[in-house]
């Protein structure tokens, strides 16, 4: 399973470091690959789900819902959503004062909240593409940073024997 560490986490969703370290103390959006247990100096691993459930509770909270809003509702997506769904089939409505699950017949909304009127979609399909197409970004750039970094190895040893040889 791949990670990325909190800095590539905040890079790839926008979040700040203080972000991140808020929503883990917090439970909000805990690492699932390894979390700090509270402990300074350890080291917090993402998945691509983590970094999925970053993004929408970011967006949820530039769109003007509270923290303790959208813990609720995301402890509550956690507990309705059946395992062989899939995060990104999820659709959330919000007005910026409850948050609203689509059903998967689209027939109803689901209240998270138990109150509320409907104003907007966030769409975790499109955020999951985001992700993903910032993560190729990333590997991409990674490999290219790797691949340069062994040709200059290379280059210097080459040198070194010949100046040594």
């Amino acid at each position: 399973m791949e990670s990325f560490t909190a800095q590539q986490a905040s890079a790839l969703t926008g979040c700040t470091a203080h972000q991140l370290r808020y929503w883990d103390t917090k439970n909000l959006v805990v690492p699932s690959i390894q979390g700090s247990g509270g402990r300074p100096g350890r080291r917090r691993l993402y998945s691509f789900r983590d970094l999925v459930a970053l993004r929408v509770v970011k967006s949820l909270l530039d769109n003007g819902m509270s923290v303790q809003r959208v813990r609720r509702a995301w402890d509550y997506l956690r507990r309705t959503a059946s395992m062989d769904e899939h995060l990104a089939s999820v659709r959330l409505v919000t007005d910026g004062q409850t948050i609203f699950r689509v059903a998967q017949n689209e027939d109803e909304l689901l209240d998270a909240l138990r109150d509320g009127q409907l104003a907007f979609f966030v769409a975790i399909n499109e955020i999951t593409k985001s992700v993903e197409e910032d993560v190729t970004k990333f590997e991409l750039d990674r490999d290219r940073f790797l691949d340069m970094l062994r040709r200059v190895e290379d280059d210097v040893k080459s040198e070194a024997e010949a100046a040594n040889g």
